[in-house]
């Protein structure tokens, strides 16, 4: 496996919806400003002026750009296969412009019900899916779910559900998706619990697991991550806030970018001097 120094690395995929780009003094909204077209950006300009400052040179610093992070990490685990390795990784994703100690890793999740059609107007011609589901979501609120001081509480959300085909129709099927953000524990034990507290709730539930990460810690030593394999140094770091991503109300500032590729910079170039010191 070639090892290399450092590569600097974010994704480029967004949650839905599309929301434009839009610039209103220093304030930049729009779909996938913070989460993570601006540490995409960021970094590209830090390492472009710090190329052409001489201050590092071809080979000393790789991007890498990824997609499906928003979907399990699938780009990044391809990038598993390319046979290289770094000294230290450099993630980009919002963090206020602070250094990331680390992150709670994920579970995702779907719950499927089976009913059976009929007419509304008689129910004991049918089984209703969605009533089936409505049962296994509830119980799952009820879950006593881990939490860590470094972390804080593992929380589950159901994003999404769908189910029937109209409103005098029971029923056949319905669905739900959902993630655990896991603050302590193990993602097999979290799935423990959701298969207990679904199976209990009713017999016409199924659950399927799509991806299961743990907690992340994360490097600190200086004034998509899980995925990537190996025994590199993980920094963490990018502009804009975690509690505007995914949101209609999305945005970070050109003077926190401006900021973002001093950081990256500092960053890149500390950790050149800390591998030709070793």
């Amino acid at each position: 496996m070639k090892l290399l120094s450092i590569l600097v690395t974010s994704h480029l995929d967004t949650v839905p919806p599309y929301w434009p780009y839009e610039r209103h003094g220093d304030v930049i909204q729009g779909r996938g400003t913070v989460d993570a077209k601006g540490s995409v950006a960021t970094q590209i300009i830090a390492a472009q002026t710090l190329l052409q400052a001489n201050k590092i040179l071809e080979g000393d610093v790789g991007l890498l750009y990824v997609v499906g992070e928003e979907r399990g990490g699938l780009g990044m685990r391809q990038v598993n296969q390319l046979g290289l390795s770094w000294e230290s990784v450099i993630f980009g994703e919002p963090t206020e412009l602070k250094l990331g100690r680390g992150h709670k890793g994920g579970l995702g999740f779907t719950v499927t019900a089976k009913g059976k059609a009929g007419h509304s107007g008689y129910p004991e011609t049918g089984t209703n899916a969605i009533d089936s589901l409505i049962r296994g979501l509830a119980a799952l609120q009820h879950l006593e779910l881990p939490w860590s001081e470094d972390f804080g509480n593992s929380t589950l959300n159901i994003g999404r559900i769908e189910g029937g085909v109209a409103g005098n129709v029971i029923p056949a099927s319905a669905w739900a998706v959902g993630g655990v953000r896991v603050a302590a524990g193990t993602p097999d034990s979290l799935k423990d619990l959701i298969e207990t507290a679904i199976s209990e709730s009713d017999p016409n539930l199924e659950v399927d697991f799509t991806y299961g990460i743990g907690p992340v810690p994360i490097d600190h030593d200086v004034d998509d991550i899980p995925s990537l394999k190996g025994k590199h140094k993980r920094y963490l770091y990018g502009p804009g806030s975690i509690l505007n991503a995914h949101s209609a109300h999305e945005y970070l500032t050109a003077s926190d970018l401006e900021e973002a590729v001093k950081g990256y910079q500092r960053l890149i170039t500390h950790l050149l001097k800390s591998d030709s010191s070793t």
